[in-house]
């Protein structure tokens, strides 16, 4: 499925399958996620790269072939993809552990074709191996929501209450990972979304209500999923002093004014920015533990459409999943 330029439906297209240069496998695409990330670059939200994209970087797919000087993996593995597809290693980002923010990134499902496709080239540096304990289906919303997710959640620090706003795929797997670390999860969603409430309180919220009520307790910290820019003060708001605000996504309309007050003692504002390998070794060894269950909603891949068009309307409960 792939979308020729901003603002267009994915279109259906048979292209050949490319075989894996140097370190690079080729996947057999199992199941691909479908993230708010997509819903971006469709609308034209982040830069388009100046040519036609596949969109996904949830892949879950078996190695058909390794490409020559590839190590580590052999035909028949199962694999994930995900956002972080390649960095340049020798930027001061990248040399000092914090190759999310290289300079020369790519990303998968963006600069480099993606998982919205029956095959999936990726560089085999870039990806890992998934716990047996998940389906193909349940572990492609482990590679962005789980992992970005779990990036926001360590941002957090040690904040006993924390308030999550916007419910959805990210959100519903931290809020069992939050609860498993002991923390209490107050979760916010679209005004009137009654059953979003009640599918939070489902995965361990203590509290679920609109985005636009206050919490009944003081929060520590507060994660935005969601990508409004006027969640900011609201997030704000419900904190104590010392509190922080992440905010998760890669794309949020603009931040309103607020006053300094609800600023002023020591609250703080971060931004989270993609990933690192090591946050995905982390969090893939963290989940069979907690255990995290995964709510997934499948649609065949020519279905891509639908399901992103659903993903906007704030219609999917927990997270949706192509599978070709």
């Amino acid at each position: 499925m792939v979308l020729p330029e901003p603002g267009s439906p994915l279109q259906h297209a048979l292209q050949q399958a490319r075989r894996p240069g140097p370190g690079q496998l080729r996947l057999r695409v199992a199941a691909c996620g479908v993230c708010r990330t997509d819903l971006h670059i469709l609308d034209g939200d982040i830069a388009f790269p100046g040519h036609a994209v596949i969109p996904g970087h949830e892949i879950v797919g078996y190695v058909s072939e390794c490409g020559p000087g590839t190590q580590g993996f052999a035909a028949g593995d199962r694999v994930g993809v995900p956002w972080l597809g390649w960095t340049c290693g020798t930027c001061s980002y990248c040399a000092s552990g914090r190759e999310n923010l290289c300079d020369n990134a790519r990303f998968t499902g963006w600069q480099i074709a993606g998982g919205y496709a029956q095959y999936a080239l990726a560089d085999a540096r870039y990806c890992f191996r998934l716990p047996s304990a998940y389906t193909d289906a349940e572990a492609a919303p482990l590679l962005c929501a789980g992992l970005i997710g779990h990036r926001a959640l360590t941002m957090a620090g040690q904040a006993e209450r924390l308030g999550i706003y916007g419910f959805g795929a990210a959100a519903h797997i931290i809020a069992q990972v939050a609860r498993y670390q002991g923390r209490s999860v107050f979760a916010f969603t679209r005004p009137g979304d009654e059953e979003g409430q009640e599918f939070a309180r489902a995965t361990g919220a203590v509290w679920a209500g609109a985005s636009t009520d206050r919490a009944p307790q003081a929060l520590d910290a507060a994660i935005i999923f969601a990508p409004v820019g006027a969640l900011v003060p609201a997030a704000l708001r419900t904190l104590r002093k010392g509190g922080v605000v992440v905010c998760a996504g890669i794309h949020m309309s603009e931040v309103p004014a607020f006053p300094y007050e609800i600023l002023w003692g020591e609250r703080r504002i971060v931004s989270v920015a993609n990933l690192t390998r090591a946050d995905g070794e982390a969090f893939l060894s963290l989940a069979p533990s907690v255990p995290v269950r995964v709510s997934v909603e499948t649609f065949p891949l020519r279905e891509a459409n639908e399901a992103l068009t659903r993903l906007r309307e704030g219609r999917i409960q927990g997270a949706a999943v192509l599978i070709p």
